[in-house]
């Protein structure tokens, strides 16, 4: 495993458990709980903290395990042994690597869930199918991480696909992962609705923004809202009905949309839309402050049209090729069906040794 060490690097075992005894030491003292928001903070970090540690110390136990079967296999040329160490070993290399993978995940919200929204771009129902697209493999990427997804806004396309759409998904580093979609996708293939089969490439945005609790603290002057409701429309679903329950909600000094359909209650809608547009509004001040620290341009160039951060090509070859980190990867359909593991923690990778370089 490449960056790991018991003393500095990426994994710094030492660090953590000298950070673990700092935190213990603190919460043990009696007025610990004077400020609980402050509580709650160091409780989490403290509970991620040993969860690493736990999970270290169990996978280095298997490869004490895999080197006591590899022994075996050899004093009594037993293939039954040999299997077996090589099982440890895969297992443990697959936990480890999860466990790097969590450390490049260090984020202020990384821990968060995740509000992603997709717009198809120019093109009609081309562009629309394409998001639709996007949205299948986002859905079923969070069903193999065993994530909970709900659509909250949802607007159907004329003939296919779909104008927009938002929802969440709630997982553990959901909003850490799903940042690296952030961008514009670009999809080259035979259009289904061209009588005469040619090539069309049609191009998709994804938002993500991290779902903030009540920790965070933004502040919305209900004076500064424009609050429309309407009736639900399209796969918003089950609870969608033909009564004015969806929420509309115009942040005007900012000109953010935010909309929900998903529940029959328009003040559960509306109360939705608000934790939505808060998540937008702390994400703003975040881009801001990046602004300032003259990083956010590289930010901005990322999402704007004709810079896309990935194509996906199904015509004259099938391939998905990451612009940022130039992987490619053949098999295009498991990529479409939410394989797109491999695509995220490339990039994330870069994103760490980024970091690293310049810090």
């Amino acid at each position: 495993m490449r960056g790991w060490s018991f003393s500095g690097g990426v994994f710094d075992l030492e660090g953590k458990q000298k950070r673990v005894e700092e935190l213990n030491q603190l919460t043990s003292k009696p007025d610990f709980w004077n400020d609980a928001e402050k509580a709650q903070t160091v409780l989490k970090e403290q509970a991620g903290l040993k969860e690493i540690l736990e999970s270290w110390e169990k996978y280095r136990s298997g490869l004490e395990e895999a080197r006591f079967f590899l022994d075996l296999s050899k004093d009594e040329k037993s293939e039954e042994a040999l299997t077996e160490a090589a099982a440890r070993v895969a297992e443990a290399a697959a936990g480890l690597a999860r466990i790097e993978l969590s450390q490049m995940l260090g984020g202020a919200d990384d821990r968060r869930n995740a509000i992603v929204s997709l717009h198809p771009g120019a093109g009609g129902t081309e562009a629309q199918d394409w998001a639709e697209m996007l949205l299948r493999m986002y859905l079923r990427w969070a069903d193999r991480r065993g994530y909970r997804k709900e659509i909250l806004e949802y607007q159907p396309g004329e003939e296919a696909g779909l104008k927009s759409v938002t929802f969440t998904v709630e997982g553990d580093y959901a909003y850490g992962y799903l940042k690296a979609e952030a961008g514009i996708h670009r999809l080259v293939r035979i259009s289904p609705f061209d009588a005469n089969s040619r090539r069309h490439t049609s191009f998709a945005s994804v938002f993500v923004y991290p779902e903030i609790d009540e920790t965070i603290k933004v502040e919305i002057n209900e004076a500064d809202l424009r609050i429309d409701t309407y009736r639900s429309s399209g796969a918003g679903g089950q609870h969608v009905n033909k009564t004015d329950s969806a929420v509309r909600l115009t942040h005007l000094p900012t000109n953010i949309v935010v909309a929900c359909q998903n529940e029959r209650s328009q003040h559960k809608n509306k109360a939705m839309a608000m934790k939505i547009l808060r998540s937008r509004l702390y994400e703003l001040e975040l881009e801001k402050q990046k602004e300032r620290m003259e990083t956010y341009h590289k930010t901005k160039k990322e999402i704007a049209w004709g810079s896309q951060i990935r194509s996906y090509v199904l015509h004259p070859y099938r391939m998905v090729k990451d612009h940022r980190t130039g992987i490619e990867v053949g098999n295009a359909d498991a990529v479409l069906d939410g394989d797109i593991d491999r695509l995220i923690q490339a990039y994330l990778l870069q994103a760490s040794e980024g970091q690293s370089a310049t810090g």
